[in-house]
């Protein structure tokens, strides 16, 4: 008989002192500041504090990020930092920062995201000065060359009446934002808040974030550094495109890889390839994919007002249980997906490497996945404008998780999702102690990646800060 052993007996009392809860969120109030985030949305939202006294608008804006990148979902979520001065210093009560949001108009929006365009050149220069350059995206087991942007937008219920929500395509109601995020490095480049019924493949709307997107991007890597711009079936307007072949001409190296519609002309197109032109599909890892075949239908199919040089490819594969079939994937059996991609034929490789590339654009769910999890899973208020100020901090927050994992961490860390940030390293415990004129910050020592947080805050220390 085995006795089974009972957990220590505790006695419970809310009366400790010294002691702070999610401490490793510190990386991120001082990595802001670091990278001139603090200081740029100060600058930024600089009216909003006409007597010059009170709270700063552009720290309550960065405590506003850091919050959401510990995970938190509401304004009143600002009490985890402003009930804990000793790590966080002074933070604004929920009404302040309420008013701040409010304050927030389209200049203000503006200028919030120059102030973080100007943060990411920094931060970029930080990561190439301490040998953490942006790494290379990947697809088919192969680096890509340059910079990935992903487009896609996502639909965010609300369960309240606010400003421009509005009934969704799937039945739902909330907002439909379209957003871009750079697969290198999983920063949220740009982000526009639209309603419930927007189309997903207004080209307007695509040519604005993209556009936002790159004046994200540092001008040592907007020119000069080829750029995929990968999209699905959304980004296939001949207004979007002919837009991405203008950038050329502005000196962007931009290539697109977008999905295409299984319309009747593609489908007779498939039916007239012959069976040797078909060639196995790959895995991400560069392996064959089981059941999978690519073909090229350029020729095939009429391409007429779409940029010189366009092709048009097609994949097809067992389809896996549940998925939805169109006529065509049910009459013959298997699941048909079509893209178009200008990168010629002697530009990024053989013709599954082009395929793989475009399938990579999934990783594009991944990002939003996270992203409703800091910030934008939920909007706070009734009012369109500061909703559209909630979504760019969160944006801000994204970048703020993504430096993080560049500049400051190793290994697994470096590539993990928010969820597991918050779990081993925000959210730890520690212990404040006061000795020779310094405020410490103790972790506990049985907590299992207290060296790795510690690194963290290391390597913080030791970044090359910008000449003022």
């Amino acid at each position: 008989m085995h006795t089974t052993r009972l957990r220590p007996k505790l006695v419970v009392s809310a009366d400790g002192h010294g002691v702070v809860n999610h401490a490793g969120s510190r990386l991120l109030a001082d990595l802001a500041d670091a990278t001139t985030l603090t200081s740029g949305f100060s600058d930024a939202l600089r009216r909003l504090r006409p007597r010059g006294t009170g709270h700063d608008p552009g720290r309550v804006a960065v405590d506003l990020a850091v919050m959401l990148a510990d995970g938190g979902e509401a304004i009143r979520d600002l009490a985890m930092l402003r009930d804990q001065g000793d790590v966080f210093g002074p933070v604004a009560s929920t009404p302040t920062a309420w008013r701040v949001l409010a304050g927030i108009d389209t200049a203000a929006l503006n200028a919030l995201r120059a102030a973080r365009a100007t943060a990411r050149e920094v931060a970029w220069l930080q990561a190439a000065e301490t040998g953490r350059p942006i790494p290379p995206s990947h697809a088919g087991g192969r680096e890509l060359p340059g910079l990935v942007l992903d487009l896609d937008a996502t639909l965010i219920t609300c369960h309240s009446e606010k400003e421009q929500a509005a009934a969704t395509y799937k039945r739902g109601f909330g907002y439909h934002p379209m957003l871009c995020f750079l697969d290198n490095t999983g920063e949220a480049l740009a982000g526009l808040l639209r309603p419930g019924n927007a189309g997903a493949n207004t080209a307007a709307d695509h040519i604005t974030v993209l556009d936002q997107a790159l004046v994200q991007i540092p001008d040592t890597h907007r020119y000069g550094t080829p750029i995929l711009i990968r999209a699905d079936s959304a980004g296939s307007a001949k207004a979007f495109l002919a837009h991405l072949r203008g950038l050329r001409q502005r000196g962007i190296q931009t290539t697109f890889s977008v999905g295409h519609a299984v319309t009747a002309e593609v489908r007779k197109a498939i039916h007239a390839l012959p069976d040797q032109v078909w060639h196995p599909a790959l895995e991400q890892d560069g392996s064959l994919r089981a059941g999978a075949e690519v073909a090229e239908l350029t020729g095939l199919v009429d391409l007429a007002g779409l940029p010189d040089g366009t092709r048009i490819i097609v994949r097809r594969e067992r389809p896996h249980p549940g998925a939805q079939l169109s006529l065509l994937d049910q009459d013959e059996g298997m699941r048909h997906q079509v893209f178009l991609t200008d990168t010629p034929v002697a530009g990024q490789g053989s013709l599954q490497h082009l395929e793989v590339r475009h399938r990579a654009h999934a990783r594009v769910e991944d990002h939003i996945r996270c992203g409703k999890t800091t910030g934008f899973g939920r909007f706070p208020s009734r009012h369109f404008a500061i909703n559209a100020a909630w979504l760019e901090l969160s944006l801000t927050a994204i970048d703020l998780l993504a430096w993080t994992r560049t500049l400051l961490l190793d290994d697994e860390l470096a590539t993990a999702e928010p969820k597991k940030l918050r779990y081993r390293l925000l959210h730890a415990a520690a212990r404040i102690t006061r000795g020779a004129r310094r405020l410490r910050l103790r972790i506990a020592a049985t907590w299992p990646w207290r060296h790795e947080l510690t690194a963290a805050f290391s390597r913080l220390v030791a970044l090359p800060r910008p000449a003022t």
